[in-house]
């Protein structure tokens, strides 16, 4: 692999994974103030450390399966727990759990076939973020989060952009597998 193994980005994808239990521990167990902190610095780190990564010039290829790997995780995680509590539909995990697994076996496709590492799109991002969103507004209890159907409407706007992202990778898989033939 190249580039470091152990930087600021890489930390903050590991930070992301290392957060799941602790986020469902501490929101099954009712402590939504740790729990909402759980998100809120899980988010950020998603969102930072892209962002340290080309600050500091520390783009590796862990950094480009850990961090949609973390996202992967942490989503599947999330939704999974939902859907045992009853908050979420079951077609709705389905959705996202299938779409990740067959985005994360295509990629592992494209590498172990013609060793080309591919990385996160950007409508992959914006499916993450609508659905952390969701997530927010479902752990979060703030007034306009009850009053509103603000779960729902993150919920079918990540639907679009997961959508619109799987069949943006599906693209590029299928040009990356027609060029190297």
């Amino acid at each position: 692999m190249e580039g470091h193994i152990f930087n600021l980005p890489n930390f903050l994808s590991f930070l992301r994974i290392l957060l799941i239990p602790w986020f469902l521990y501490y929101y099954h167990s009712g402590n939504l103030t740790v729990a909402i902190t759980l998100m809120v610095v899980a988010v950020l780190s998603d969102w930072f450390d892209g962002r340290a990564a080309r600050w500091t010039n520390e783009v590796s290829e862990m950094g480009k399966i850990l961090d949609p790997l973390a996202d992967k995780l942490c989503l599947a995680s999330v939704a999974l727990y939902f859907l045992w509590i009853g908050e979420l539909p079951l077609w709705f995990v389905s959705f996202v759990v299938l779409r990740d697994l067959l985005i994360f076996s295509g990629a592992a496709y494209i590498r172990y076939r013609h060793g080309v590492l591919t990385t996160s799109l950007w409508p992959g991002k914006w499916a993450v973020g609508f659905v952390s969103m969701m997530f927010v507004s479902m752990v979060w209890p703030h007034p306009v989060f009850e009053s509103y159907p603000i779960k729902e409407f993150f919920m079918y706007l990540s639907v679009l952009m997961l959508t619109y992202s799987f069949i943006e990778y599906g693209i590029r898989f299928y040009r990356i597998q027609k060029a190297e033939g």
